[in-house]
């Protein structure tokens, strides 16, 4: 995706120094690794600055509404609260027109000495960075940084901190535009658009290629066909972008592909892409918010770690199935060692010890007078080797009835492990997290103290409303599954569920009423929904009432057996999911 440049952060830069500057700093959290979030209290409103390293969406913006935060805050904001919580903020400047902006904290020191404090944003993709620092010295940063991971630079408590070099490029706020043509122009082997990028402090591909879309000129022209009329009309088309972006009333837009990816975001209209949808904002963090939700910037705490955990436990559990497939291949070929061992009992005397490294006899069990090669091995005699084939047999027989019970558990352990995939997917808050870190605890797949349950928050199924008024429970994950399955729901409430697919226990609270066509079809696009099908069209969804779907004694979370269902197939309809999504009654 397109994140804000350095040109349009000049306009975000302003926004936020507008509406923050002079207020006080009330709280500070660390919703994730990622994200630090400033409570900053103005006269008769309060205010929450959102800073987020998310390579995926770096940004700076007001929040619309608080985030989770857990229960016990990292270190980093533990420093963070301790250095600048009560402070005011001086100012938010940007450094040149770098994506870095800087965060000017006042804050009472010992002995009631003013002390100034700068909190850096490094906002630079995979490189983004939080940087306390106090009279060019490091305090501390959310992503530290030291000689084994970066030969250039590193970023330590007590380091000096050093802003970025100045890049050889034109300030498009100060320089004349007589010499940002003449830049322009210098560089005869570039295409219009590389020129632009060479050229404009803070310019990236999308300003670049705006800027030649309003000038009326190709992107991939060389700059050495500019002649007066084109220079002119160039000139015209950066002095608007600049007048775009250095005032109080921008119209930042965000344009998205059919698959809701952003193509681009600017502080000013684009028009250079003709496909796409555009989407215009009051202002630069309504839309760097909607942003972070197209992007999943923001990831609840540990939901990255579960999702690596499952998965290194699903390779390792299916690397393992492979290897049980191998031996019980070899487990099949069992009598061809009680083979072996017969012919070298019957030619025993006719053969040599420690002579050969296999033999070829004919074959005692071939009608058609076959040979046999049996290999030998010459460090025992003819009858130390039948004895070995002999045991050989013994062992894969034995062995036959052990591996196929393995790979049944190796399966069901794969099977199971899909489910929690499923489960993380649709986790949307703290308290659905918990639920998955007890059940990994409960499953052996992690060693630590379960997570008490938040009474002000607990985790509850999703409840939506059929057009008919029906209510419709779905199960975040294997616990909540269950409790559906076999205590909420009543004996002639309809149970759906994606067939052969790990997803949702999906309940609709008919009570043995037949089910309106609507209501049937809703309740299977959200079991397709909430299941590692989502993506998918025509998703097969079984369903049957409660009463034929059972636990098995000592089944893990999750797992039932059911009976007496029917198969229906949908495609999930967005137009027809997204208001129902919207309306859950325990969000």
């Amino acid at each position: 995706m397109s994140s804000l440049d350095g040109f349009s952060m000049h306009a975000l830069t302003r926004e936020l120094d507008r509406t923050l500057s002079g207020g006080r700093i009330d709280k500070i959290t660390q919703p994730n690794k990622q994200t630090i979030i400033l409570s900053v209290r103005q006269p008769g409103r309060n205010f929450l600055l959102h800073i987020t390293t998310n390579p995926a969406n770096p940004a700076a913006h007001l929040l619309l509404k608080p985030l989770e935060n857990p229960p016990e805050p990292p270190v980093f904001c533990m420093v963070l609260r301790k250095q600048i919580e009560t402070g005011r903020i001086a100012a938010i400047r940007q450094h040149g027109l770098d994506r870095l902006l800087l965060i000017d904290i006042d804050t009472i020191g010992a002995g009631g000495v003013l002390t100034t404090k700068t909190l850096v944003l490094e906002l630079m993709g995979k490189y983004s960075n939080i940087i306390l620092t106090a009279d060019g010295k490091i305090i501390d940063a959310i992503r530290k940084i030291g000689n084994a991971n970066s030969r250039v630079r590193t970023v330590l408590p007590g380091d000096d901190y050093e802003l970025p070099p100045a890049q050889d490029k034109l300030d498009l706020f100060t320089a004349p535009m007589a010499d940002i043509l003449a830049r322009v122009k210098s560089f005869p082997e570039l295409k219009l658009q590389k020129a632009l990028l060479q050229t404009c402090l803070g310019f990236g591909p999308v300003s670049a290629r705006e800027a030649c879309k309003r000038a009326g000129l190709p992107a991939n022209m060389f700059t050495v066909d500019l002649g007066t009329a084109e220079c002119d009309a160039l000139a015209h088309a950066l002095m608007e972008l600049r007048d775009a972006v250095d005032t109080d009333t921008p119209a930042p837009v965000i344009v998205t592909d059919a698959n809701k990816k952003i193509l681009a975001m600017a502080a000013f209209p684009l028009h250079y892409l003709t496909e796409g949808t555009t989407t215009a904002y009051e202002d630069l963090s309504t839309m760097l918010d909607a942003a972070d939700k197209l992007a999943g910037s923001y990831v609840l705490p540990d939901k990255d770690r579960f999702q690596k955990l499952v998965k290194n436990e699903k390779n390792r559990a299916t690397g393992k199935l492979a290897k049980l497939d191998d031996e019980l291949a070899a487990a099949e070929n069992a009598d061809e060692w009680k083979r072996y061992g017969d012919n070298l009992m019957t030619y025993q005397y006719e053969l040599t010890d420690h002579a050969d490294a296999e033999v070829t006899v004919p074959d005692i069990y071939s009608e058609s007078g076959e040979t046999i090669t049996i290999p030998l091995d010459q460090r025992t005699t003819i009858i130390g080797n039948m004895q070995a084939c002999y045991k050989k047999y013994d062992k894969l027989k034995r062995a036959q009835s052990l591996l196929v019970e393995q790979k049944n558990a190796c399966a069901a352990e794969i099977a199971y492990l899909e489910t929690i995939e499923a489960s993380l997917l649709v986790s949307k808050n703290l308290a659905d997290i918990n639920e998955i870190h007890n059940e990994l605890i409960a499953g052996g797949y992690l060693r630590e103290k379960p997570k008490k349950k938040n009474n002000d928050k607990p985790a509850r199924p999703f409840c939506f409303t059929a057009p008919d008024g029906t209510t419709i429970l779905v199960g975040k994950n294997n616990f909540q599954n269950d409790k559906l399955t076999t205590k909420t729901a009543a004996y002639n409430d309809t149970w759906f569920h994606t067939k052969n697919i790990p997803g949702s226990h999906v309940i609709v609270r008919n009570g043995g009423a037949e089910l309106a066509k609507d209501t049937l079809e809703l309740a299977a696009m959200l079991a397709a929904h909430f299941s590692k099908a989502q993506d998918g069209s025509n998703t097969p969804v079984d369903y049957t009432q409660i009463r034929y779907v059972k636990k098995p004694s000592g089944a893990k979370p999750g797992f039932v057996i059911f009976t007496n269902q029917t198969t229906v197939y949908v495609t999930p309809d967005e137009d027809v999911l997204a208001p129902v999504l919207a309306s859950d009654k325990n969000a």
